[in-house]
């Protein structure tokens, strides 16, 4: 198994990681940057991965530091599941459209 950090490292925001194990590849989480101009910058940054290449994703809850980048995610050609907990899953159908607006507009 192999575990890479890509966000909520030497920050709490942008929580990503990549797993991959027993010939898959999937993320835990997909989290936006919060706080500074400069974190906040890593937002609109390309995804260290191939899109296409992941199998699934995990998302552990709502908070947008877990995932507010899903939507660009998906706007990067995304589209296999998601699995979340129901009340997680009602949380982000309320905050992520407010996070896509967010990142595509860069403010």
């Amino acid at each position: 198994m192999k575990i890479t950090f890509l966000g909520a490292v030497k920050t709490v925001t942008g929580s990503n990681f990549l797993v991959e194990a027993a010939g898959k590849k999937f993320l835990v989480d997909c989290g936006m940057y919060q706080g500074a101009a400069e974190d906040e910058f890593d937002n609109q940054a390309p995804f260290p991965f191939q899109v296409n290449e992941i199998d699934f994703m995990l998302l552990t809850h709502a908070h947008i530091d877990h995932s507010g980048r899903i939507p660009k995610l998906y706007n990067e050609g995304f589209k296999k599941p998601v699995y979340a907990h129901k009340a997680t899953c009602d949380l982000c159908s309320l905050m992520l459209p407010d996070s896509r607006t967010y990142s595509r507009n860069g403010n």
